[in-house]
């Protein structure tokens, strides 16, 4: 007995060394903190920071800095940056890159230039102490863009360019470091020394954005099937882009970012792949790096002697007044709203990462001295608390102004009854690739689960085949639950396929409906043939047929080619949504191919929706002559037509003859055909 309480004894005694004690405490805090100090509205990324500094060798000295514990830290820390650069809107970042940029410039310059005076005239360090110190408040850790991304925010402007500057005010930072260290060292700053790093960023960033997407978009299509090995791919991209970045000069966080960014329009939000990374992320490696945030902060620092407090003080406020100021001149520059300043303000004005790079890298070369180093912890539980806070309040208002549209416009919207999707199985080939499609253009608002719908002929087997339809549907359920996407699986017997599928269509009141591609037609002249053209007379919704062989995010742009009087059918807001929804997911660009009456609907329709919409408008009026559109058309582009009804307002008889000329001339092409909503 007394061998058992040594054993005992021994395995709890502090710090806990058992690496899967260590780990269990771990998952018991971030399973139980956020849950116990809900009520009192603590935000869970700092109850997780405050249990790291309880549980740290500063606090109750349970666990200690350990090899595991940096790892995860690491693994969660390079997740943060790495999703910050995936969910960042590619086509947004594009049309706001300048502001990206002026952004970058404030948040990089103005702390600097009152960092800088502060350590050099006001604390008394010399010229390096003071322009490394007044460097690292020029740094921000994007530690609480977990609250924008849940929060449904992440694709607003301010945000964009917030997370757009990070990438060059860090970089910007850790080039100084690495300058600064050059100067402090023997041989100084050489030529030999600029032209390493310079020479050694340019093959990083080729090798980041030229080799690593080609290599991702051969994986993700030759290996398409194998599902698990996506998610282990992306993480070795993102380690092995941090391994790189460090060893081309710069710290591994902008690896991280840059790999998200490479991979940005290969992953799709909608996607089970990017479930799976946020799910992992969110739920252990992210929480993991903010408990060891906690435990780097040594409280009782600031009990050590008042120059400790002076230092600490002066230097958490130069942080937050230069993050505030940056973000201030953000809002005039471009006429934000104060929601937008002050998420821009609480993301921007939490340090962590960089910071400690910069400040643990100087006090190891002894360029700055231990009073910095305690109050650089300090400031980065200030800043931590700050960001957290002020990000979460202004996230709030964020996510309610982009609710406020019109009550009106709300009623006559799609969403108001909560949106339908039908999606009828013909072919069990390629009909994985519809339900993506289904799913990618989904209204995530819509509670409604996707419809998949089995008709089988009315005869001896009905019941025999009934239950072979549904088998065989379900492997299509698990594979829309990797999304956290709801589908119903249905089988109906019906003597004609078209008056099923017409039948189900109004029992859920769909309001689209997802089609394979014909495989065979009676006529050759008809692509669409007379089971198709049922099925689309039969159903007065919205109706998509597709034909893809490849994933659908390893195409370059979205090319849609729309006919005169297109904005005058019942289903005009709807497609339009659809277009917008479905470049959005895989972050490629519309082309659209319109008269002007059209374009201008479309516009007046996104303004007043307030969509972010990548169009790029083509004038276009001659139908006849409609293979005119593949002039500069690659096998990567999607086409998409836009055509009509036998009888509708947008109706012509050219339309009936376009999509075997799709067939014929794109048969490498991505074809979609939209039959839109009549009324």
């Amino acid at each position: 007995m007394n061998e058992f309480y040594e054993i005992l004894q021994h395995e709890f005694e502090l710090p806990l060394s058992n690496p899967v004690l260590v780990f269990s405490l771990i998952l018991l805090i971030i399973l139980v903190s956020p849950v116990l100090l809900r009520r009192i509205k603590i935000p869970g990324i700092i109850v997780l920071i405050i249990s790291g500094i309880i549980i740290g060798p500063y606090g109750t000295g349970l666990l200690e800095q350990n090899t595991a514990i940096d790892l995860f830290s690491k693994i969660g820390l390079l997740y943060i940056m790495f999703i910050a650069g995936l969910e960042l809107d590619m086509n947004q970042f594009k049309v706001n890159r300048n502001k990206s940029f002026l952004f970058g410039l404030f948040t990089f310059a103005i702390p600097l230039i009152i960092g800088y005076p502060v350590c050099y005239y006001l604390l008394g360090y010399d010229f390096n102490a003071s322009f490394l110190t007044a460097s690292m408040f020029a740094t921000h850790t994007l530690i609480a863009y977990p609250i924008v991304s849940k929060m449904g925010v992440s694709k607003n402007e301010a945000i964009a360019i917030t997370v757009g500057g990070t990438i060059l005010t860090d970089t910007a930072v850790l080039i100084i470091l690495a300058v600064i260290m050059g100067n402090a060292q023997e041989g100084g700053l050489t030529m030999d020394f600029w032209i390493r790093l310079v020479v050694s960023l340019t093959i990083f960033c080729g090798i980041m954005f030229y080799l690593v997407p080609k290599i991702a978009k051969w994986f993700f299509t030759r290996l398409e099937k194998e599902k698990h090995l996506h998610y282990i791919f992306v993480l070795t991209v993102v380690f092995l882009a941090a391994f790189l970045a460090e060893l081309a000069g710069v710290e591994d966080i902008i690896g991280a970012f840059l790999a998200g960014l490479a991979l940005n329009r290969l992953i799709p939000h909608s996607s089970a792949l990017m479930n799976r990374i946020e799910f992992m992320g969110n739920s252990l490696f992210i929480p993991f790096f903010l408990i060891s945030v906690g435990m780097l902060v040594d409280i009782s620092v600031i009990l050590s002697g008042y120059m400790a407090i002076v230092v600490a003080l002066t230097l958490s406020a130069v942080a937050l007044i230069g993050k505030w100021a940056a973000a201030y001149f953000t809002q005039i520059a471009f006429k934000y709203s104060a929601s937008q300043r002050k998420v821009i303000f609480g993301l921007s004005s939490g340090h962590a990462a960089a910071t400690l790079a910069v400040i643990i890298v100087g006090f190891n070369a002894g360029i700055i001295d231990k009073n910095i180093l305690n109050g650089t912890i300090i400031l980065i539980l200030i800043t931590s608390i700050v960001a957290t806070f002020a990000t979460e309040k202004a996230a709030e208002r964020l996510a309610l102004e982009n609710q406020e549209v019109d009550p009106e416009a709300i009623k006559n919207s799609e969403n108001y009854k909560k949106e339908s999707i039908l999606l009828p199985l013909a072919n069990i080939v390629n009909f994985d690739k519809l339900l993506e499609f289904a799913i990618l253009i989904k209204d995530k608002a819509s509670t409604n689960p996707v419809s998949i719908l089995s008709v089988v002929p009315n005869d001896e087997e009905a019941e025999i085949n009934i239950a072979q339809a549904q088998n065989k549907l379900e492997d299509f359920v698990k594979q829309a639950s990797a999304s956290e996407t709801d589908v119903d699986v249905t089988a109906t017997i019906d003597q004609d396929v078209a008056n099923g599928i017409a039948r189900k269509s109004r029992e859920i009141i769909a309001d689209v409906t997802v089609l394979g591609w014909p495989t065979s037609s009676t006529d050759e002249n008809d692509i669409i043939g007379d089971k198709m053209a049922g099925i689309i007379r039969g159903t007065r919704n919205t109706v998509f047929i597709c034909e893809t062989h490849t994933p659908w995010a390893t195409h370059e742009r979205l090319i849609v080619a729309a006919p005169p009087r297109s904005a005058e059918m019942a289903g005009f807001e709807l497609w339009v949504k659809k277009v917008i929804k479905f470049s959005e997911e895989l972050s490629i660009p519309i082309f659209l191919y319109c008269d002007t009456e059209t374009r201008n609907a479309v516009e007046q329709l996104v303004e007043k929706l307030r969509l972010k919409a990548p169009f790029e408008f083509q004038e276009f009026s001659n139908w006849e002559d409609f293979l005119i559109i593949s002039k500069n058309l690659s096998v990567e582009d999607i086409i998409m037509l836009i055509s009509a009804r036998t009888g509708s307002i947008a109706h012509r008889g050219i339309l009936e003859q376009i999509p075997l000329k799709m067939a014929t001339y794109f048969k490498d092409n991505t074809k979609i055909i939209v039959y839109p909503q009549e009324k």
